[in-house]
């Protein structure tokens, strides 16, 4: 149980008696007053949500991280169109996370992850809106000395519509802040939304492009020191000594602070905190974990592929007999590295103790009560004491969706403890990248059985590969298996009657993270190149193969043939082009992806054109979905072209956009995005919008050269793009 949980289950009474609210239709209303807004002058908190001012200007209250995919704009709609106040009056600002602990976590759970901050919020926050509308409606109606229901609103203005008055909701937004929340508060049909739905410019769009966003690692004031940090080379590794006397006379050295797996300079300037920590010798011990290389854990991979007696995750009809009786039988192996997340912005943290006894932290994350709970506990203060400023994040994708012992903001608050004085602790993008939580390595065994007609009667798969939840939720795992590392195949929507999944967990000592769809993107990978081959081993079209095989999945049917009909799939490309095409289910969206490729005279596909189809049930921002898609493209293409983290004497050997890639201006393709919401859900996006994009150009190089590529990273076989 964390720090938390348990200061909001201890103070509830008190709390809620203070609000003066309560929990009601899923949020909680606090009272006027509370926590006002530190932006806006002379506010009134109409709820946790929403601010409205005299000058008519709306506060909306984001408590979710903004990495760049828009979240913030379109949580903001969800609220603005129940709200139904004029868009061009709204700011945002982020939640301080101690009020989710003295608010009885009116805000949910703040982690932006999994593509679930607006799929996993817009319900309340949808309610937060229609809340403060209703009771803005009210209080002009009580100042008219007539019913609500004879009253409107509309675009920030109440009219009432016997006498035409009108009010605006700066004008009576004083009134509802003192009354209690309806008890009943119905929601649109989003077939009238206004705002949510519209293709809105995001609002953090101006202050990034003009250069006035607020990252962490920009944080500066006053007394604010600098620290460079060298982690042991290799994971699990601690440290054993240091000649401090190497670098105590170097200009701007303030402080070196040994840590148990790290050492840090603490100095006036990054430039100088960053020369000295490289000048620092340094003597690690590395154990037995110096021995590990890519090699040996392949081999460990391997021997994980052909083991016995593994757990099954699904197991459909009978595999073995249908194997033993089919007209063709296929198998594959296929193989994806680790990757890192090689985020713009590097870890940072910047840490000051003040002396009224609280901590303020600056973070670039992704879970802010993450980062507040790890400070707290670091600290040994408690976790009200402790601010945490949710900054804008230059990437996420993963990387910063926790806090984890020993990791960034742990150091940051040990550092500047240390040193007596505020730091900002920053690691070097080397740091960054030999030191980051890993996409696991993961490999696959399939084999299938095609009847006389070329589809499949029988699909048996086995993953052998490193689960996340060993380290971040090891109660999770019951009796070796994580159902998670085998999605897409556990719940494989193609029509086979015959089907067995298993795992072979193989933990390494490379530690391991969430990166941006996690296991779709591996598995995807897998799967859909693997239904190429059954295509191409049956003589079919990949695309029709696909469509007999979804007929009991009709909404991934639906977008697959949407992105299909979008690519003019069956038209003639020009002489040396050539397609594929994948599709994915995933966060609660169905996705699928059209690649037009040509191949480089090395054997490596030049990528012309990508066409990506998704359904997320309902589109708040139609503009910040096609961008979403976008970054997956580049995203994906990266790490199918070049992402790969090898291992050598139990350390990482890339270090930089040198040695770990990232695609290049020049080489990204034109992308065409098609959303055919259906409605009734909410999905995801972020991570949807990628799977499916490698698959569908590794199908083009098939349909190319008529081989499949089976292992990534794809440039390990080229060396142009």
């Amino acid at each position: 149980m964390n720090e938390i949980a348990k200061l909001a289950r201890r103070d509830f009474l008190r709390v809620s008696t203070a609000a003066g609210g309560g929990l009601m239709l899923g949020f909680h209303i606090p009272a006027a007053g509370a926590a006002p807004s530190k932006e806006v002058p002379n506010n009134q908190e109409i709820n946790a949500w929403v601010v409205i001012n005299s000058d008519d200007s709306v506060l909306i209250r984001v408590a979710h991280s903004e990495m760049g995919q828009g979240a913030m704009t379109g949580l903001a709609q969800l609220v603005a169109e129940e709200l139904d106040c004029d868009w061009d009056n709204v700011r945002t600002e982020f939640v301080d996370p101690r009020l989710n602990i003295t608010r009885n976590k009116v805000y949910g759970g703040m982690a932006t992850v999994g593509s679930r901050a607006i799929r996993s919020s817009q319900e309340y926050v949808r309610k937060a809106g229609a809340s403060a509308r209703i009771m803005l409606v009210s209080a002009a109606a009580k100042r008219w000395k007539v019913s609500a229901t004879e009253c409107t609103a509309k675009a920030g203005v109440i009219t009432h519509t016997g006498s035409g008055r009108t009010l605006t909701y700066g004008a009576v937004a004083e009134a509802p802040a003192k009354n209690d929340p309806p008890k009943d508060v119905p929601l649109k049909d989003p077939a009238t939304w206004t705002i949510a739905g519209q293709p809105k410019k995001r609002l953090d769009m101006h202050d990034k492009v003009m250069g006035k966003a607020p990252y962490a690692i920009d944080v500066h004031f006053d007394g604010l020191l600098y620290a460079a940090i060298a982690n042991s080379p290799v994971f699990g590794g601690t440290l054993k000594s240091y000649d401090e006397a190497a670098i105590k006379n170097a200009k701007g050295v303030r402080k070196v602070v040994p840590l148990k797996d790290a050492v840090a300079v603490v100095a006036d300037s990054y430039w100088e905190a960053q020369n000295a920590v490289r000048a620092l010798p340094v003597v690690w011990n590395t154990g037995a974990n110096g021995k590990v290389s890519s090699d040996t854990i392949a081999k460990f991979l391997d021997e994980g592929l052909a083991m016995k007696d593994v757990p099954v995750a699904r197991n459909d009809g009978d595999v073995d007999k249908a194997l033993s009786t089919a007209t063709k039988v296929i198998t594959a192996e296929y193989r994806v590295p680790y990757l890192a997340h090689a985020t713009m912005e590097p870890m940072n943290c910047t840490a000051r103790f003040n002396t009224d006894g609280t901590l303020d932290v600056w973070a670039p994350t992704q879970n802010a009560e993450a980062v507040l709970n790890a400070a707290a506990r670091v600290s040994g203060l408690d976790p009200l004491k402790v601010t945490v400023h949710l900054t804008y994040s230059g990437g996420g994708f993963g990387r910063r969706g926790g806090a984890a012992p020993g990791d960034y903001v742990d150091q940051a608050v040990l550092i500047a403890k240390a040193a007596g004085a505020p730091v900002k602790m920053i690691w070097s993008r080397e740091e960054d990248i030999q030191h980051d939580l890993y996409r696991p390595i993961s490999s696959a065994k399939m084999t299938a059985a095609l009847d006389t007609a070329g589809m499949p009667v029988a699909w048996n798969t086995r993953i052998s590969g490193h689960t996340i939840l060993a380290t971040a939720n090891p109660s999770a795992i019951k009796n070796n298996m994580d159902v998670g590392f085998l999605v897409l195949f556990a719940d494989n929507s193609y029509d086979v009657a015959n089907i067995k999944v298993d795992y072979a967990m193989r933990n390494t000592h490379v530690p391991v993270g969430y990166w941006r769809s996690v296991n779709h993107s591996q598995n995807a990978y897998f799967r859909e190149c693997f239904v190429d081959e059954l295509a191409h081993a049956a003589g079919q079209d990949p695309y029709e193969y696909r469509r007999k095989l979804l007929q009991k999945a009709p909404k991934q049917l639906a977008v697959l043939e949407a992105c299909a009909t979008k690519a003019e799939w069956g038209k003639p490309l020009p002489a040396g082009q050539f397609r594929g095409i994948a599709q994915i289910d995933g966060y609660g969206s169905y996705a699928a992806a059209v690649a037009e490729i040509s191949m480089n005279a090395d054997g490596s596909p030049h990528v012309h054109r990508i066409i990506q189809a998704i359904d997320p049930g309902y589109a708040v921002n139609p503009d910040s979905i096609k961008a979403q898609m976008e970054g997956s493209v580049a995203w994906t293409l990266s790490a199918a072209l070049y992402g790969k983290i090898s291992i050598k004497d139990g350390h990482v050997e890339q270090g930089n956009f040198d040695s770990y890639r990232m695609l290049l201006m020049g080489h990204m393709p034109k992308v065409e995005t098609v959303i055919v919401p259906s409605g009734g859900f909410w999905g995801g996006i972020g991570e949807p919008g990628g799977p499916a994009v490698v698959p569908a150009v590794i199908n083009a190089m098939l349909a190319a050269t008529g081989k499949p590529t089976r292992s990534l990273p794809i440039m390990q076989r080229g060396a142009s793009a």
